[in-house]
Order: C-alpha cells, then sequence, then structure tokens
C-alpha cells in the first residue's frame, strides 16, 4: 500500500445530519504528493472512511502531532492527555502521536490505536472506532419487522425492509437499501447508496458507497470498495482449517496478517459472478472481474 505524506490537522464542526458527529470532526490539508492505495484504486488513505468518517476527519488535538499512516482512538487521545508521557506508540514501539514537535522515549503504549500499513489494518481501525459508539443516530426508515440489537447509526433516505437482524454495532449510510431478510453483525459499516440484499449475511466488515451485495451472499472481515458488484452466492471464507493467523502476499511474501479471521481486500469497480468462492485472505485488485463458479484461490 502507498500512503500521502505530509498533513495538517485543523478541528471544525460541519454536520447536514440532525445527529451529531461521535467525535469533534477535523479538517485536513493535504499535499500535493498524496498517494492512493493501490488494492482500492480512487481512495487515498485520508479519504478512507472508517466507521464512514474519513480518516482525515477523526478527532486529534490541533496542537499535537501524529504519524500521518494513524489512526488514533480517543480512549489513547484521553490517555495520553491525563499522562506525564508525551508520546503514544504502538507495541511495537513505533510512533503514532506526540505533544511536542518531535516524538521522545518518554512514551504511554496505545490500547488500541494503530498505523494503517496494510489493508487489512482498516478493519482493525473500523473495529474499534464501530464498536465504541455509544448513541443510536437515525435518520433513516426501520421497519417494525426489522429487528436491531445494538448501537445503530441509519443516514437519511435508506430502508431497513423487513426479516432484518442486526447485531452489534452498525453505521450505514443514506441512500441504502437493507433487506429483506438479511444478517449484519459485528462492527460493520456500510457506505451511502448500497444495496445489500436477500439472505446476504456481512459481519465485521467495511463496505464503500454504490456497492451492492445483492442475494445469496457472505461477506466476513473484508473490506469492499467503490461501486462493487457481488454476483448472487459469492462467498468470502475467513477461517482457516487449522485455525492459525492468515498470511498475505506483500511484495513476493507471505507476510502474517495477525487475524484469525480474514476475508477479502476488494478493489474498487469489482464484479464477481454468481457462485464466486473467495479464499481468505485473497485481494481482488479494482476493475477486476470474476466468471460464474469461479474459485479464487490467489491474488487477482
Amino acid at each position: 500500500m502507498k500512503f500521502f505524506r505530509k498533513t495538517e490537522f485543523i478541528l471544525y464542526d460541519t454536520t447536514n445530519s440532525s445527529c451529531p458527529p461521535i467525535y469533534p470532526q477535523a479538517k485536513m490539508r493535504m499535499s500535493p504528493h498524496s498517494y492512493s492505495m493501490n488494492v482500492l484504486l480512487k481512495t487515498p488513505l485520508a479519504e478512507f472512511p472508517i466507521g464512514n468518517l474519513p480518516l482525515h476527519q477523526h478527532p486529534f488535538p490541533t496542537a499535537w502531532h501524529r504519524h500521518p499512516q494513524a489512526w488514533i482512538s480517543q480512549a489513547d487521545v484521553l490517555a495520553l492527555l491525563a499522562s506525564l508521557q508525551d508520546t503514544l506508540v504502538d507495541q511495537h514501539g513505533h510512533y503514532l502521536a506526540w505533544k511536542n514537535l518531535s516524538p521522545s522515549e518518554n512514551a504511554l503504549i496505545a490500547t488500541s490505536s494503530l498505523r494503517i500499513i496494510h489493508p487489512w489494518d482498516l478493519l482493525k481501525a473500523n473495529e474499534n472506532y464501530v464498536g465504541n459508539i455509544t448513541d443510536n443516530c437515525i435518520d433513516g426508515d426501520i421497519h417494525s419487522a426489522a429487528h436491531i440489537e445494538g448501537i445503530v447509526h441509519i443516514g437519511k433516505g435508506t430502508r431497513i425492509l423487513p426479516g432484518v437482524f442486526i447485531e452489534g454495532n452498525a453505521i450505514i449510510g443514506e441512500n441504502c437499501k437493507i433487506g429483506p431478510n438479511c444478517y449484519i453483525r459485528g462492527a460493520t459499516s456500510i457506505g451511502d447508496n448500497c444495496h445489500i440484499g436477500q439472505a446476504v449475511e456481512v459481519k465485521n466488515s467495511i463496505i464503500l458507497s454504490h456497492s451492492s451485495i445483492g442475494h445469496l451472499s457472505y461477506v466476513g472481515d473484508s473490506v469492499v470498495g467503490h461501486k462493487v458488484n457481488f454476483g448472487a452466492g459469492t462467498i468470502t471464507s475467513n477461517l482457516r482449517h487449522d485455525g492459525k493467523n492468515h498470511r498475505s502476499m506483500v511484495d513476493g511474501k507471505l507476510i502474517d496478517t495477525g487475524r484469525r479471521k480474514f476475508g477479502a481486500i476488494v478493489g474498487d469497480y469489482v464484479h464477481t459472478g454468481i457462485n464466486t468462492c473467495i479464499y481468505p485472505g485473497r485481494k481482488l485488485f479494482s476493475l477486476t472481474t470474476t466468471r460464474p463458479g469461479e474459485i479464487v484461490d490467489k491474488d487477482l
């Protein structure tokens, strides 16, 4: 994955929704040398939505500094603010954020913040963010025959149809059609203008705007890009038979993702044929298509 370089953060408050933002929003000026992730064609990291909020709009004190690939949790911001340390690091000692002009060895270890280095790191950030929302925000319509057990944000114009079961926290954007008879669970975020249809299960995943998972499909622990269409019966497998962590090919080498459950990374504009089966941890790059019944056992 390739990322942007230089950033500047300025806090501001702007929303057209009747629901307040989860945290104060932030505005970023990006250098002209910004780079896109090479799997998700149209989305620079700064603009990638974590819980449907672009990474650069997640809250951060204006006087502090952070690594441009870092997602910082509100809990870690508060912990660093209350501590005598001036630098936040991850479990490997990599700098994430610092109060002064440069990081120091006087560091606090983050509990949930991380650097987004690989596409699957987006899932961890999304899990932490969506999993910690505390208030419902419902601007759409929920049918009386739908059932929700968790905290949800549902955007304007979105319809939750009969037979939908949402278990756990979920953030769903505007003008979506969810259902009928589908199952959404885990910390899942779904962008604007999406369709999650009949007999579909979405678990602990990120689905970007204008994508359709129409019917009889399973999306688990996966990232699905913009304007993706899954043919009926498309399945993302997410668990090895031996229960070990998944590995993924990066620069010709298999590396440990650290994830026991890991589905697929699906780039923008991917279309799958009916009954496509995707092995765990595989990447489908932007504009890829599959034939009906295809088994995806390697990156495409």
